[in-house]
């Protein structure tokens, strides 16, 4: 049995919807406010980690591996979202330079 896919107004293909179930331990989210980037030829590893101050280990709390494509599109829509984020409140002011000395054991940008 072929699949009909009727066009849209702007001649493209109209996608089926897709339901995205957020599981409630996910719900909340978890907090970061560092986030250390590697990647190898096939990958992209995120991990998002939770700096407390006084503290002199930090945890990451979540690791997210991507694809390179979905990273740049990952990028990409970071940059949209902060661009229309500014527009409607502001300039984000931060710090160029970190000054925070670490021993990051992450993992290596090699596969």
């Amino acid at each position: 049995m072929e699949e009909k896919k009727t066009k849209t107004g702007t001649g493209r293909p109209r996608q089926k919807k897709m339901e995205i179930n957020l599981p409630e331990s996910e719900a909340q989210g978890t907090y970061s406010n560092l986030v250390m980037i590697t990647h190898s030829p096939s990958e992209f590893v995120l991990d998002f980690i939770a700096v407390m101050p006084g503290v002199t280990k930090a945890k990451v709390v979540k690791r997210i591996v991507l694809t390179p494509d979905h990273a740049k599109r990952l990028a990409n829509a970071l940059n949209d979202n902060v661009n229309r984020y500014e527009k409607e409140h502001g300039t984000i002011v931060s710090k160029e330079k970190f000054d925070m000395p670490f021993n990051y054991r992450g993992p290596k940008p090699e596969a």
